[in-house]
């Protein structure tokens, strides 16, 4: 859980995925079509991407842990509230107080 939370804080958008989850790539792209150039973890390619994915489902309390965003070191959620967010037109406003977007 610690090294979720210092991966988190070290950028202003951090997205934890998989590299074979078409649900993260909806959700990379929708950040990459905004402008946010986010830190991304890929689990199936990090040494400790296992471990990483359990505290993710402890952190969520769901399955599954991909994707799962933060901004501005704080947990945001999975596509779910991501897209609730960005439907709402909550988002870019967010990126823009957190230092993700400059626009």
């Amino acid at each position: 859980m610690e090294a979720i939370k210092r991966l988190a804080s070290q950028n202003a958008v951090v997205i934890f995925s998989l590299s074979s989850c078409c649900m993260c790539h909806t959700i990379k792209r929708l950040f990459y079509e905004l402008g946010v150039n986010p830190a991304v973890y890929e689990l199936d390619e990090e040494s400790k991407g296992k471990e990483m994915e359990k505290a993710l489902v402890n952190l969520l309390g769901r399955r599954p842990a991909v994707p799962t965003v933060f901004i501005g070191g704080r947990l945001v959620g999975s596509t779910d509230e991501v897209m609730s967010l960005h439907l709402s037109g909550s988002l870019v406003p967010l990126l823009k107080r957190e230092g993700g977007l400059w626009l």
